[in-house]
């Protein structure tokens, strides 16, 4: 058996829910913001205490030479590494194969199966497995199963030119059933989604903020559109296919909320949003939005977060996806090397934003 010290410690992968694999870099960049997703899906083994943790181990943080990663605890254990007593890693994975037992019994159901059936399935009490299933997905098993029949509904509407069919594709049992669970969550219908807006309002106008001249839309549902330096002809090249009117005096307040929540990014807004995206664009703007006010993220641990460690460049796409600037947060990523990266106003805008928000660099 290779001593701890003859460990290589880079250029190594973990294998995660092989085929796919995830990048050291990632798997540290995970490491560093303690993120409990990746939680069961690998293991970092400390070289200079002899243990190995899970990735959110609120242990304080080794030096990166010492670290090498492992895709399971039983590989940590066969180079004599035991396991961390305070994050009891060997625990994490059984909660973990007992979760994709459960994904695998949701993605497989017409109708959402009941909490027993899935506690069954998972070798928990249906009290522990509810906590279980939220602390690691961050919603309720059946909310998890409404978002997983949402993208089955948008999967099955760029592949069928009439809704109907594209609902029952997706499991449905008709479109009324379909309307009660996608409620609030698709903003515009699932036509005017596809169709450059077909049959929506969008109201706008514009307004001064610190940021300088801000251009806010909106639907009925909520604003689907905040951008800067921009007019109404962006604004209909975006939206071919709805009507586009000013906003007028029905627009005053939200724009006024809008104002104050751009010239104080610091603060939480309540602000109603109508945004689509790709499912992995919404995971990215989700954990973006969960990002604390003077704190960032790298663009690969944002990627690590969504459960997709390789996808750093798409996720450097996704922040550029945002439609609304400042109510989700993309200023608050950032590269791997704490370079700001990109941003579609500029980074002069990009670092005020961080300046009022406290931002000091780092983590």
């Amino acid at each position: 058996m290779a001593t701890l010290a003859s460990l290589p410690t880079r250029n190594r992968s973990v294998a995660v829910n092989d085929p796919s694999r995830i990048s050291d870099e990632s798997a540290w960049a995970a490491v560093m913001a303690r993120d409990r997703t990746l939680d069961g899906r690998f293991v970092t083994g400390v070289l200079t205490t002899g243990i190995y943790c899970r990735p959110s181990c609120a242990a304080r943080h080794p030096k990166r030479e010492n670290v090498r990663f492992f895709a399971t605890p039983a590989e940590a254990r066969a180079t004599g590494l035991r396991p961390c007593l305070r994050c009891r890693p060997d625990e994490v994975t059984r909660e973990a194969t007992a979760l994709e037992r459960v994904y695998r019994l949701l993605a497989e159901s017409e109708e959402t199966p009941s909490l027993d059936r899935m506690a069954e399935a998972a070798g928990y009490s249906p009290h522990h497995f509810h906590r279980l299933f939220k602390r690691a997905t961050g919603v309720t098993p059946a909310a998890y199963y409404r978002r997983l029949r949402g993208r089955r509904v948008e999967a099955a509407l760029a592949e069928n030119e009439r809704i109907t069919d594209a609902i029952y594709d997706a499991g449905y049992s008709g479109p009324a059933r379909f309307y009660a669970d996608t409620k609030g969550r698709l903003g515009m219908t699932p036509s005017a989604w596809r169709d450059g807006g077909r049959g929506e309002t969008i109201r706008w106008a514009t307004a001064e903020t610190a940021l300088g001249t801000m251009l806010v839309a909106a639907t009925e549902g909520g604003i689907c559109r905040l951008s800067f330096d921009e007019d109404e002809a962006e604004l209909k090249r975006r939206f071919p296919n709805a009507a586009i009117e000013p906003g007028g005096a029905a627009l005053s307040d939200l724009v006024e909320r809008t104002v104050a929540a751009v010239n104080a990014p610091e603060k939480p807004h309540d602000l109603p949003l109508d945004v689509r995206g790709t499912a992995f664009q919404e995971a990215v703007w989700r954990e973006l939005s969960r990002i604390p006010p003077g704190e960032s993220l790298s663009y690969a641990a944002l990627a690590a977060r969504v459960g997709r460690p390789k996808a750093v460049r798409a996720a450097g796409t996704a922040c550029g996806a945002n439609q609304v600037a400042v109510l989700i947060p993309c200023h608050r990523a950032r590269r791997g090397d704490g370079s700001p990266g990109g941003y579609a106003y500029g980074l002069q805008r990009k670092a005020k934003l961080l300046e009022k928000e406290g931002w000091q660099g780092g983590a």
